[in-house]
């Protein structure tokens, strides 16, 4: 059986190498010419770094990790913890630590695995249609294909989606502007194996550690979609944003590469339930765009390649009775994560006031807890449980 993957994103790569383990001939085409990941790091919390250990990556992909033993949130104006515990129950509960890592490392080392020779990058597809037993593909530049299974990794603004709705899914727009990149650890600036976020009037600054001394940050600041975005005024845009917090925050915009630092304005789409049409399905971000608010959407990326890849290796009624089975096992898990996501973003971003203010309060009576349950809670469930 031919597959064709849509996109060489870490679904669409995951899902490749899946599927080729089970040994299906498979093919990757990219629609742009050279592969530079949106967004500097990825945070894989245990269920997606099982998944990548159920596909034989288990040492590579901690060599990739770092390593985020504890973790803390800090006033952001007065620079005092409100609560700093150990992430080491949440790791033996799980069975598996989580890793932060670089994400332009971790789909170079994706791409490695699933075989460079057979992704086609400068790709762009314009058009697609099911003809009886096979789907046919059209490229920008003119030339065509055919598989018995076309599966939709096209991120965020999937024209595949598009096809299996019948309809293009507008984006929501979450309220607020994340500013990413990664930096040289520092002890000055936050504990070189925790998880720290300073928080603040609705405003977070977050570090966490990557492989080879490394932090990855993240600012985010509730503001108007549609602002003017120029590299060149990414510092001085973060210190009017950022006035009056803690030093540990202003040393960290001072060491910012403007050049390699990225901003992007967060949007998810409302959740839906359709995964597959005929032989077209979608997996990550085409099939549940959501925010980066808990961490999961590599993960739940992930989660869909191996479940599909396990769906069409064990079912052997059709690929259309697979293709079901994948989105009844999937489409309501992901649905959850994207609305928790959701809320997660609206107390975090002070969408309510009062209610943001009540979780500062929480936070400075937290042990660790509350906070490791919310985070099993999104773990458990997934695929390899």
């Amino acid at each position: 059986m031919k597959i064709v993957i849509i996109g060489a994103g870490i679904a669409g790569l995951t899902a490749g190498i899946a599927l080729k383990k089970f040994g299906y001939q498979v093919v990757i085409y990219e629609q742009v010419k050279e592969i530079r990941p949106v967004g500097a790091a990825i945070s894989l919390w245990p269920n997606g770094v099982k998944c990548l250990n159920y596909l034989g990556l288990k040492d590579k992909v901690a060599a990739l990790g770092g390593q985020m033993d504890h973790l803390s949130y800090v006033d952001g104006i007065h620079g005092d913890v409100m609560t700093a515990f150990s992430l080491m129950p949440l790791i033996q509960d799980a069975g598996q630590r989580p890793y932060p890592v670089s994400r332009a490392e971790l789909q170079s080392m994706l791409m490695d695995e699933f075989g460079h020779e057979d992704i086609y990058l400068g790709m762009k597809m314009t058009g697609l249609n099911q003809k009886e037993d096979s789907v046919h593909i059209t490229f920008e530049d003119g030339s065509e294909d055919r598989a018995n299974l076309l599966i939709g990794a096209d991120g965020t603004h999937s024209m595949t989606r598009r096809y299996v709705l019948g309809e293009q899914v507008p984006r929501r727009y979450a309220g607020y502007v994340n500013w990413n990149g990664l930096v040289k650890a520092s002890e000055e600036i936050a504990p070189l194996a925790q998880w720290t976020t300073y928080v603040a009037d609705g405003k977070r600054v977050s570090l966490m550690p990557v492989s080879e001394g490394r932090f990855y940050f993240f600012f985010d600041v509730p503001l108007p979609v549609g602002l003017e975005n120029n590299k060149q005024n990414y510092k001085f845009d973060l210190k009017s944003y950022f006035e009056g917090w803690c030093p540990q925050v202003q040393m960290l915009i001072e060491q910012l590469d403007i050049e390699r630092t990225n901003r992007v304005e967060i949007h998810d789409i409302e959740p839906f339930l359709k995964f597959y049409k005929g032989t077209v399905v979608l997996i990550g971000d085409a099939a549940h765009s959501t925010t980066p608010d808990i961490g999961q959407g590599g993960c739940q990326a992930m989660e869909d390649a191996v479940y599909l890849a396990r769906a069409l290796q064990v079912n052997s009624l059709g690929i259309e009775d697979a293709l079901s089975r994948y989105q009844d096992k999937r489409n309501e898990r992901a649905k959850e994560m994207v609305l928790r996501a959701r809320k997660r973003c609206d107390i975090t971003h002070m969408k309510d006031a009062c209610i943001t203010e009540a979780w500062y309060g929480e936070l400075r009576k937290e042990k660790g807890e509350n906070i490791m349950k919310g985070i099993l809670n999104n773990i458990v469930g997934n695929v390899l449980d």
